[in-house]
């Protein structure tokens, strides 16, 4: 269900945001909408990304490293 939403913006501004969207064949209205849903789309996805990032630091990477037995050991060459 799509709702009207209403702008104050500068004479100027509007003016040219016209003058944009019929070069572009489009509304004012349509280019605010699609600008509006690219930014929606795009912090669902770094939302995505950001979880899968925690989850993998959470359960850590295995580099086949273990721990030395003594400090000999340790500083052996």
């Amino acid at each position: 269900m799509k709702r009207n939403v209403t702008l104050k913006l500068d004479a100027e501004l509007l003016k040219e945001a016209r003058v944009l969207a019929a070069e572009q064949g489009s509304s004012i209205s349509r280019m605010l909408a699609e600008k509006l849903e690219e930014a929606v789309r795009e912090r669902a996805g770094y939302d995505r990304a950001r979880k899968r990032a925690l989850a993998r630091l959470r359960v850590g990477l295995d580099l086949g490293w273990t721990r030395p037995g003594s400090r000999d050991e340790l500083h052996e060459r």
